[in-house]
């Protein structure tokens, strides 16, 4: 054959089968038709490979070696490249849904999507760990098929520059195990060729058998062959499913080897002659020969096609939810065997018409310029692999990710996070982490508080920052710092948006103003309180009437009126509500004169700290000043000298009536009730009487009441 019969570049494939290997060398001419140069068929002469997998590479690799020759010898051109399929019996697929969501609504972006897809591979991945887990078997992802998007919940079809608050994925990720790929690699690489695109059986078979313009119907692929039987489903325009029976060819014909005594190699051509001849003629393992029909060798395996059959219409009504499928294609060797078309249709519930062996009808766009070459079911498979070429590049390439060699199935379209998911380098170390949220209740309802943003992962390629999308080809080298996690969430209670801070009582006629009481599990808390995970929160709106006794420093004794009613400690005082209580009742001669002292000494050294804190700004919120003891006589003295007298930083004289004698009262800048003592005779250590009454302008008053100008006292005790 001369080479200018065909162009340069030419596509060799090898279909490793069970049984037998078969190479195939060819181009594709005008996008459509593909032209085979050459083609040959070796048989294994052990049973090197068995239900698909190879057992002895050395073996398996010895008759690639003889398939290369001959073709070689055929062509007249050395071959260094080949295309290969791993057979469908070791692969794995996983449905599996992701979702991802924002904390706010947000444009969808490549990366969003790109992250949202990672997410359901990684899932699909520790679904099928989970599976396998007895079996310690390391898979590899060689792709993933998006079947359907969603935003918000509906179905979407292309989600990039859509608003969201979140997006989820329908997608189906194929693997295979480790030592399959190794298998075949060594295999081929030992034979001196290089693995120029590799693909799945049922995916070459496929692309043959069932051209896309099919695919919107639900259909079923066979690809029945000598050690497994490989089913492929389409559905609305897609592969849905894949899937695999160990039951094949070989079944059939260890079912005559078993029946007449005779070697594997005797089985399998009384086997095949049962599709062309009438009657076998053959000698048994005791050297005898005999004759017999091909009909009786066809009942003979019956009950094996039945239950091969029986298995691959299961795996369809499995794989396509529970349901048969409209039509059924069968290709390979093993289903040309009388009677498999009919007992798959049987068994499948759909009329023997719509189960069929494809061969001739879906290889009218290739030609053989060999003489003497039938289209047959047997040649999908090897074609289809050729064919794959031209639709993808897919193969293995080598990469170094932070020191370590990491093998990976190339889709075109590798990026760092496919290496990344291969080396093991975990999905949230990618993206920035988020510090520990803090779960709280606040008056009985949830709460929560997030942590802030870290930093995303640092990728380098090569030695320089890129992004984590960015495409690799084979030898690049990949450096990923993980990426860090963000402040834990911190709160407190003063920035909760209820809390207002303060709380107003009116106590006998002043506006007394409290903070605000928040307890935290139980316990009365400040409101710098920094709130901490699963802490229950409540804001007080009120005090009780022992609380606020306590705030101002003030004993009780005697009763005490809320609003008006008596009440008890334990009494709740809410917002403005009026307390009435005299002060002075019941107090001792000492307890009198010690509470003068008290109020005399507290106002004027309190005022004067209190004006020199001023002065220098150290009184504030935070401030560890305190002043004094009665720090609530300061605040009352405060409010009400403002409201009834202008202040002043000079002494001045005061004149008033105290029990209708005018007083002039002096040498002071501010005056109060028990400044009348030092101005008016009156003794107090001389008890006349049960109660001590003291009014202002005929109103109840106490040691603690601003004076002011003209002010009408009385002052005496009450019989």
């Amino acid at each position: 054959m001369e080479n200018k019969r065909y162009p340069e570049h030419l596509v060799f494939g090898l279909d490793i089968g069970t049984r037998s290997i078969v190479g195939t060398v060819g181009y594709r001419e005008n996008n459509n038709n593909f032209i085979v140069v050459a083609q040959y068929v070796k048989e294994h002469e052990t049973r090197a490979m068995m239900d698909g997998q190879i057992h002895d590479i050395i073996k398996v690799s010895d008759t690639i070696i003889e398939v290369k020759k001959e073709l070689e010898k055929q062509i007249g051109r050395r071959l260094t490249d080949v295309c290969i399929a791993a057979a469908g019996r070791v692969l794995k697929t996983v449905s599996v849904k992701a979702d991802y969501e924002f904390p706010s609504e947000t444009t969808i972006n490549e990366e969003h999507i790109h992250s949202l897809d990672l997410i359901g591979v990684e899932k699909a991945y520790d679904t099928l760990r989970e599976e396998m887990k007895e079996e310690k078997i390391n898979f590899y992802c060689v792709g993933y098929s998006v079947i359907r998007y969603y935003l918000n919940g509906y179905t979407m079809t292309k989600l990039e520059g859509h608003k969201a608050t979140s997006i989820s994925t329908e997608l189906l990720a194929t693997f295979l195990p480790d030592e399959v790929i190794d298998g075949l690699y060594s295999a081929v690489e030992r034979a001196d060729l290089q693995v120029a695109n590799l693909t799945l059986e049922p995916i070459a078979a496929i692309n043959v058998a069932i051209p896309e313009k099919f695919r919107l119907l639900n259909i079923a692929l066979v690809d029945v062959g000598a050690g497994t039987s490989d089913i492929s489903i389409t559905k609305d325009g897609s592969i849905i499913a894949y899937g695999m029976i160990p039951y094949a060819g070989d079944e059939i014909t260890e079912a005559i080897l078993q029946k007449y005594l005779v070697e594997f190699k005797v089985a399998e051509t009384m086997k095949l002659s049962c599709l062309k001849k009438k009657k076998v003629t053959y000698k048994d393992i005791m050297g005898l020969s005999h004759k017999v029909d091909t009909e009786e060798i066809i009942q003979t395996v019956s009950e094996t096609v039945h239950k091969i059959t029986k298995s691959v219409a299961d795996k369809i009504i499995e794989l396509n939810g529970g349901k048969s499928v409209s039509a059924v294609f069968v290709v390979g060797g093993g289903g040309k065997m009388p009677g498999f078309v009919t007992s798959l249709a049987e068994y499948l519930n759909i009329s023997t018409d719509r189960v069929a062996l494809r061969g001739e009808e879906v290889l009218r766009e290739v030609t053989f310029l060999q003489e003497n070459i039938k289209k047959d079911p047997l040649l999908v498979t090897p074609i289809g692999i050729c064919l794959n070429f031209y639709e993808q590049t897919n193969n293995f390439i080598f990469v170094n990710v932070n020191g370590e060699r990491v093998k990976l199935y190339d889709n075109n379209k590798l990026t760092i996070v496919d290496a990344a998911i291969q080396v093991g380098f975990p999905n949230e170390l990618l993206f920035p982490r988020r510090g520990k949220a803090i779960n709280y209740t606040l008056n009985g309802s949830k709460r929560m508080v997030r942590g802030e943003l870290g930093e995303a992962a640092i990728v380098k390629l090569n030695g320089e920052i890129v992004g984590i999308s960015h495409e690799i080809v084979q030898n690049d080298k990949i450096e990923i710092i993980e990426s860090t996690v963000g402040a834990d969430a911190t709160y407190e209670v003063r920035m909760l948006p209820e809390y207002n801070g303060t709380i107003t009582f009116n106590f006998n006629g002043q506006n007394i103003i409290c903070p605000k009481f928040v307890m935290a599990n139980g316990g009365l808390v400040s409101e710098f309180y920094s709130i901490q995970d699963n802490d229950e929160i409540q804001i007080l709106n009120y005090y009780t009437l022992g609380q606020v006794l306590e705030f101002m420093d003030i004993e009780y004794k005697g009763k005490i009126l809320v609003n008006h009613v008596p009440a008890t400690l334990d009494e709740k005082v809410y917002e403005n509500f009026s307390i009435e209580y005299d002060l002075n009742k019941g107090l001792t001669k000492d307890e009198m004169e010690e509470l003068i002292e008290d109020i005399k000494y507290d106002r004027d050294n309190a005022f004067d700290e209190y004006d020199e804190l001023l002065a220098t700004n150290d009184l504030d919120d935070n401030s560890n000043n305190s002043i004094d003891t009665r720090e609530q006589v300061v605040v009352k003295i405060e409010s009400n000298s403002a409201a009834n007298t202008e202040e002043t930083s000079e002494n001045f004289d005061l004149y008033v009536v105290v029990n209708n004698e005018p007083v002039k009262l002096s040498k002071k800048n501010q005056y109060i009730f028990v400044d009348i003592f030092d101005f008016y005779p009156f003794d107090l250590s001389k008890v006349a009487g049960s109660e001590l009454i003291i009014t202002l302008n005929g109103e109840k008053a106490d040691f603690t009441t601003p004076l002011k100008e003209r002010d009408v006292i009385e002052l005496y005790w009450k019989a």
